[in-house]
């Protein structure tokens, strides 16, 4: 974990204290982030930057809570760049960096198009987690596997956890 992940990491922590199943959430999509893209080879700076927006994907979840009274993934894109580029304004990213972290923020529920490998990754990462934390439905999860999962290891991840076969996600 580079310097400015583990500032990140800390900063998230402090931004959603006293929930536990926010930071826990954000918490395994970064580990699957990391996971997923040095399994495909992607190269330490845009794993770096995913890392990042993993851990900062539902940083709008909070103001959507409080100012919507639910958190749609719609809502969560259009409320958490503005908040993820203010808690990156004084850590160490570069702008282009902090402007990848936000547009992946902003698109983190956008199955098409996907714009790039690292936010394929992200949307994967996502939904290993969600599917368990929301204790999806085997029928759900079969359609998941065929609609979001297109790396390797993403799909070896999934199906691996879920008990099926990636090669055939009907047994």
């Amino acid at each position: 974990m580079t310097e400015r992940i583990q500032q990140l990491f800390h900063r998230m922590i402090e931004f959603d204290r006293g929930d536990p199943d926010l930071i826990q959430h954000f918490t395994k999509v970064y580990s699957y982030a990391g996971l997923i893209a040095r399994s495909e080879g992607l190269d330490a700076h845009m794993t770096e930057v995913l890392e990042a927006a993993a851990l900062v994907h539902d940083i709008g979840i909070p103001l959507c809570n409080r100012k919507y009274g639910s958190h749609p993934g719609d809502l969560q894109e259009l409320e958490g760049p503005p908040l993820a580029r203010e808690l990156l304004r004084d850590l160490p990213f570069d702008e282009a960096e902090t402007e990848r972290i936000c547009r992946l923020v902003g698109e983190h529920h956008t199955l098409t198009p996907v714009d790039g490998p690292d936010h394929q990754i992200l949307l994967e990462a996502d939904f290993i987690v969600n599917s368990f934390e929301n204790s999806y439905s085997e029928e759900k999860i079969r359609s998941v596997f065929r609609s979001v999962f297109r790396t390797a290891a993403g799909r070896k991840i999934y199906s691996t956890m879920f008990g099926f076969s990636g090669g055939d996600e009907t047994d």
